[in-house]
This record gives C-alpha cells, sequence and structure tokens, in this order.
C-alpha cells in the first residue's frame, strides 16, 4: 500500500520525570548537554528507544534478538531438545561461525579460549523465530556436525552450509522493519529503519543532585553494639521536565514491509503507543520513575518532520506556582504556531493534542480528550489512500 500525501508522523511529548537518573554515562553520571547555554538534563536516544522497543515488541507480540552470542542461544535450544551438551555446543559454534561474520572464541577468568563458544563481532539483529530455524538447520546437518571437529581458533572453518545461515540472518519481522537493522557484513541483511528518535532533554536548566547513601546493617542495628552503616556510597539525579521527539516515514516502513495495509497501521499504532507511554527502567527500584506524559502533540505532514526542540532553546523559567509543565506547553504551542505560520500549514495534513492541562493551546491544532482519540484521528488521516491521481 502506498500511503496517500501522508508521509510523516511527528510526535512531540513533554514529560516531566522527578528525581531519577534514566541513562547513565561510563561514570555513573547523569548524562547532560550544553543548549541554549546553560545545562540540561540528556536521555540518550539510545536508552529511550530501547525502552519503547521493549514496549512495542509486547504490543505487536513479535519480539527480535540482538546479540554476539547467537551460537550460545542455539546451544541452549538444542539441549532443551534433548541434544548432548558437548554435541549441541559444537552446533552452536558451527553455526555462529558459517556465516560472513568475523569472530573469537571466549575465554576462561585465565584466559584460556573456550572452544565453540563462538562470538561475533558484529552483533546480528534477528527475529526471535530465528533462533528456532538455526536449530533446525543443526539438526538437519547432525550427522555432520557429529563428525565435525570443534571451533578452536577465528581461523577454523564451519561445516554447515553458509547461505543457508545467512538466509536466516537475514529474516525480519516487524521489529526490524520499523526500527531498522545494521548489519554490513552479510550481503542484503541492512534494513533502513522507518523510526527516527532524538535525544531527549529537558525544556530548562536543570542541576545534577550528589545524593549520598549509607547502608543499615540489620544485626549491628539490632543488637547496638557497634556504630555506623554496612555501606556508603553516592549516586548522582536530577529531575525535570523532557522534551521528546519522534518521527515515522510512513514510505520508508511501506518499502519495508510491502503491500500490506493492515500491518502498516499496526506497527505505526503500537509505535506511537510505546514511544509516548514508554520510560528508561534505569534505578527502577530506587526512583520509581514511571510518570505519564504531561502534553502530547502529534502531527501528519507531507514534507519533512519538524521538531519543535528549538522552542526550549531558550531555556523555560517556572515561577513558584507553575513548575516546568505548564511554560514548557505555553513555549511548545508559541514555537509550533510560528514554525507552522513560516513554513505553511498547507504542508500539515491533522495536527492535534492531549494533555493534563486545561490550558488553550492554539499552536498545537484540535484537543483530544484522551490519547486513543488523538491516535486514532491520526491514523485515519495518515493511512488512509488519497484519491486516484494525488498520491505521494
Amino acid at each position: 500500500m502506498t500511503p496517500n500525501t501522508a508521509r510523516f508522523i511527528d510526535v512531540h511529548v513533554l514529560h516531566p520525570v522527578p528525581f531519577s537518573n534514566l541513562n547513565r554515562d561510563d561514570a555513573n553520571a547523569v548524562k547532560t548537554v550544553q543548549y541554549g547555554g546553560t545545562l540540561r538534563t540528556r536521555v540518550s536516544s539510545q536508552c529511550w528507544k530501547r525502552a519503547a522497543r521493549e514496549d512495542f515488541q509486547t504490543h505487536i507480540g513479535q519480539a527480535a534478538l540482538r546479540t554476539r552470542r547467537i551460537g550460545e542461544r542455539v546451544t541452549s535450544e538444542l539441549q532443551e531438545r534433548g541434544w548432548p551438551a558437548d554435541l549441541a555446543l559444537r552446533a552452536g559454534g558451527h553455526l555462529a561461525a558459517g556465516s560472513s561474520i568475523k569472530f573469537e572464541l571466549a575465554k576462561t577468568k585465565d584466559k584460556e579460549i573456550i572452544p565453540n563458544k563462538v562470538l561475533t563481532n558484529a552483533m546480528v539483529y534477528v527475529p526471535e523465530t530465528a533462533v528456532g530455524e538455526l536449530a533446525d538447520l543443526a539438526e538437519e546437518f547432525r550427522p555432520l556436525l557429529e563428525a565435525a571437529k570443534d571451533i578452536k581458533k577465528p581461523a577454523d572453518k564451519s561445516v554447515l552450509p553458509k547461505e543457508r545461515i545467512e538466509t536466516v540472518l537475514r529474516s525480519r519481522n516487524g521489529v526490524i522493519n520499523l526500527f531498522g537493522r545494521m548489519l554490513a557484513e552479510v550481503d542484503e541483511a541492512g534494513v533502513d529503519g522507518a523510526v527516527q528518535v532524538a535525544h531527549a532533554l529537558t525544556t530548562h536548566t536543570t542541576d545534577v543532585e550528589v545524593d549520598y547513601f549509607s547502608a543499615v546493617d540489620d544485626i549491628t542495628a539490632a543488637w547496638k553494639d557497634s556504630t555506623g552503616s554496612g555501606h556508603m556510597g553516592h549516586a548522582e539525579y536530577s529531575a525535570g521536565t523532557f522534551y521528546r521527539f519522534a518521527t515515522i516515514d510512513l514510505r520508508d516502513l511501506s518499502a519495508n514491509i510491502g503491500d500490506e495495509p493492515d500491518a502498516l497501521r499496526e506497527l505505526t499504532s503500537a509505535f506511537l503507543s510505546a514511544f509516548i507511554e514508554s520510560v528508561p527502567r534505569a534505578k527502577k527500584n530506587s526512583t520509581a520513575p514511571h510518570t505519564l506524559p504531561s502534553l502530547i502533540h502529534v502531527s501528519v505532514r507531507t514534507d519533512r518532520p519538524v521538531s519543535y526542540a528549538a522552542a526550549f532553546e531558550k531555556p523555560v523559567r517556572a515561577t513558584e506556582t507553575s513548575g516546568f509543565a505548564e511554560p514548557s506547553a505555553d513555549h511548545l504551542s508559541t514555537y509550533a504556531q510560528a514554525a507552522n505560520a513560516m513554513l505553511g500549514n498547507s504542508r500539515i495534513l491533522t495536527c492535534g493534542f492531549t494533555s493534563t492541562t486545561s490550558k488553550d493551546l492554539p499552536g498545537l491544532g484540535i484537543r483530544y480528550g484522551s490519547l486513543d482519540e488523538l491516535l486514532e484521528t491520526t491514523l485515519a488521516t495518515a493511512l488512509t489512500p488519497a484519491p486516484a491521481g494525488t498520491s505521494a
């Protein structure tokens, strides 16, 4: 199916998150960025995209597997099928070593090579069902594997057919069709993603808080025979209202899945819901950051995606009574109105918003009472074929 003149669905989210650290850097610190001359809290696109992907997979009932340890995963599958452990490990090693992807062998703590425990140098990204397909391939060639030598060094060759393995590695499902796949080592395995996700950043200046903590030793506390804690440490946190942005390229998604209008609608709807409602789960047990967005704005465009991050290049300032979410909504509405006046509203097929605030936000289109109503209208506009002669 070729969508009508609708090309992109842009989704803009204002999301207040209290004391938390959703995405840490290599030093366990809060990720930040300088924007508009001030420090903002940042959550990387990879981090929020992973959270959205996990929710998306639940929505559509499909899963994908991204790993360097595909051989070990197949080994586990074969053992569940009753294969002897040594033969299952050898089969997993030959399957992982059998594609065009270079590999190395895992090592023990003493740095000794573990035969057949193959780690591909690039992560494969396949439908979860690929594990079963590779195990079936091992079943088909079991006599060959029983007579084969172990994989002991990166120069060893697999006895399994390379093209059959790579056919499985090229397979895709709805997750890969939407998010794309980078696997240059296998011919024709790459898939251009149809979704673009921006790094989330706070609409205002933030400070990083260092939280000192101690852990009580229960026995010491009960016996009162000593002073002090059982453990001390510190961690970094921040709080704020994030601006989040993502866009779906309907033309790219349609090209990835083929003439499947029902699948196009299912994947688009599932991604919008997953992106809007997802929250990264870092430090979830100590901060429970499971808040909802305060505002969701969606627009269907014919020309190009338009991020409204520039609305917050000048940082939002809170008053004693406003907090950041409400003035952030005002900034977003004002900027959207100015941007669309400059570009021309003819490029927007529909736009609207739903929000926990009751304020009038004229730059964001029609107000909807619920997220379901907003998304239903969005999808109906974006995915209804245009009259003959007007398609893009």
